[in-house]
């Protein structure tokens, strides 16, 4: 049946219909709570680790190759001291024997400079070590995290999957059969409330999605069904319990 051609009060049970499956699977998503969301920020928090911890790892090894270049150096300085110390009692006047004096002393400073930056870097390196240290330790932490959040996510999702999905079609099928102005504006209350309540019945004289009251005129044409009443306070659809009532056997 189109749905231009349904009655008020057939549009009032098809989207009451619809809240009380769209109900369930958010009860569904309660179920799953903050879950999928938590999983989804430790899967990124672990991915921002791992890339500090290979820039770390890049850094050090530079270092290394810093390291390696120093020693080089001193070995150089070391072999050419060696030879000038050599060459020290073979001269033949004192120019020479100042020159090669000379290029020993600049040798050691080479030396000096090379063991002095070594430490330097020995200490910097000895810090990223032990910030890749922790960073390793916060990754493992947080995979053992991420591991015990997906095993229960795992469960509830193997306990609710079959009907979720059935909830889903019944939704969609449930869809079909309302008018697609009230829909637009169902779906728009919807998002606007974290229960996701967009069609409300009256429970104690007052709205139940939001407790405010419904004063008896507005009651009384709620009940007649001759058209669509909205709460004034949150904008909910308002049906009778009757509606409610009848809707539930059905389901």
């Amino acid at each position: 049946m189109a749905t231009t051609t349904l009655t008020i009060e057939e549009r009032l049970r098809n989207i009451h219909n619809l809240q009380e499956i769209d109900s369930k699977i958010d009860e569904i998503k309660v179920l799953k709570g903050e879950l999928p969301i938590e999983v989804e920020d430790l899967e990124d928090e672990i991915k921002g680790l791992e890339t500090r911890v290979s820039k770390l790892q890049t850094k050090v090894d530079g270092l290394d190759d810093e390291l390696n270049n120093h020693k080089k150096n001193i070995a150089t300085s070391e072999a050419l001291i060696e030879r000038y110390k050599a060459q020290l009692d073979e001269v033949k006047n004192n120019r020479e024997f100042e020159a090669l004096t000379k290029e020993i002393e600049l040798q050691e400073l080479e030396i000096q400079l090379s063991q002095k930056k070594m430490k330097e870097v020995d200490a910097i390196k000895a810090q990223k070590n032990e910030n890749l240290e922790e960073s390793n330790s916060r990754i493992a932490g947080k995979k053992e995290q991420l591991e015990a959040k997906k095993e229960e996510l795992s469960k509830i999702i193997e306990k609710t999957e079959k009907e979720e999905t059935k909830l889903k079609n019944k939704s969609t099928k449930a869809r079909k059969n309302v008018d697609e102005r009230i829909l637009k504006s169902y779906d728009r209350i919807r998002e606007s409330y974290r229960n996701g309540i967009a069609v409300a019945t009256i429970k104690r004289n007052s709205c139940s999605g939001c407790f405010n009251r419904i004063p008896p005129q507005v009651q009384i044409e709620i009940g007649l069904r001759k058209k669509i009443i909205a709460c004034e306070h949150c904008s909910r659809i308002l049906v009778d319990n009757e509606i409610a009532g009848i809707v539930k056997e059905e389901a």
